[in-house]
């Protein structure tokens, strides 16, 4: 049994039947946000956790990386904090799936090259983590942007020339409180317009399921055609998605709202659409029902992994409240979640009907 040490002197250990149990026929990676929230869960704690589990890949949350910056002594630039990072990963086998969250570029109001500027900020840092992609969600600053297609789509063929021009990808992710985006579908049209060899798609399984499937502002949690119109989506993605348009998926779950989100709930916020503040605080590990996971992960990784045979890189995405907490569990504890996340989802794959 391998051990692994981490910081703060504690050892995990996972067997080599358990890591390849887990491993779906996929790369596997997963976001620092899944490995903790605390400002004490540092950049180098959570690389070490994730690469303990035999994680190939890892995603960098860029407020992580400004954080681990200003916490050196002396305090580095962000692009020598990146190439630290980026000797890290090396060091422990990890690969640098993607930089993110880039948000609100395409049809902002705001001026174009400013706009571009702040994208070159962002490419560059990707490029010396030796990030692949630069994950970009679908617009949602609907106060100060246009739906404006054609706008958008030259907007994002100029990013992707950017990206291009430093060997970086764009991964564009349809979220689910998107303004002009927020399906799948709309997604991969947005992909197929912009047609850049370096822009597709991050699917991500909670969007799919909060946009057609849930609803924490009830009481069931669901919506009145959640089954049908997931079912419907799903049969759709098989059909008509192609798989050379995937850069890569995420897995998620999401926490049902007991009582649903009202503005009496602590997550709850008059300025955010409901789905956000579901997406930012409770967001588990995919079937972890003991803290509430309720959506159909199962069905969705059915339908990406099996029926459509997706090969590629598989992630985790984890914004989970619990993390947050003064006594919340270090990023080696946290791993061992994903572990048994991902142990639970292989199973329930083999079982699934």
């Amino acid at each position: 049994m391998p051990v692994i040490r981490c910081p703060h002197n504690m050892d995990i250990h996972f067997s080599e039947e358990i890591l390849l149990a887990i491993m779906l026929d996929n790369p596997l990676a997963i976001t620092t946000s899944s490995l903790g929230l605390h400002p004490s869960h540092t950049l180098p704690e959570k690389i070490h956790a994730a690469a303990s589990a035999s994680f190939s890949g890892i995603e960098i949350i860029y407020k992580e990386l400004e954080d681990y910056a200003l916490s050196q002594e002396p305090a580095l630039s962000i692009s020598d904090a990146a190439q630290a990072i980026a000797k890290l990963c090396s060091s422990e086998n990890l690969t640098v799936l993607s930089l993110n969250p880039f948000k609100n570029f395409e049809g902002h109001h705001s001026p174009l090259e400013n706009r571009l500027e702040s994208a070159r900020n962002w490419i560059e840092i990707a490029a010396c983590l030796g990030a692949k992609y630069l994950q970009v969600p679908s617009q949602f600053d609907t106060a100060n942007s246009s739906g404006d297609w054609p706008r958008m789509v030259a907007e994002l063929r100029e990013l992707s020339a950017l990206a291009a021009s430093y060997s970086v990808s764009i991964a564009y992710e349809a979220v689910a409180w998107g303004t002009y985006i927020d399906t799948w579908e709309e997604s991969l049209r947005m992909v197929q317009d912009v047609d850049r060899v370096n822009f597709g798609l991050c699917l991500d399984s909670f969007h799919v399921a909060a946009r057609v499937w849930g609803d924490v502002t009830v009481k069931s949690g669901m919506r009145e055609d959640a089954d049908s119109a997931l079912q419907k989506s799903l049969d759709r993605f098989v059909e008509t998605c192609p798989l050379d348009r995937i850069f890569y998926m995420q897995l998620s779950d999401g926490e049902r709202f007991l009582p649903p989100l009202t503005s009496e709930h602590r997550f709850y916020s008059e300025a955010l659409p409901p789905s956000i503040c579901w997406s930012r605080n409770m967001r588990p590990f995919p079937l972890e029902e003991e803290l509430g996971a309720y959506l159909p992960v199962t069905a969705i990784s059915h339908a990406w992994l099996k029926r459509k045979g997706w090969k590629g890189v598989v992630s985790l995405e984890i914004f989970d409240w619990r993390m947050r907490e003064n006594e919340s569990p270090r990023p080696n504890e946290n791993v061992q979640r994903a572990v048994e996340s991902l142990r639970k989802l292989s199973t329930a794959l083999e079982k699934y009907a």
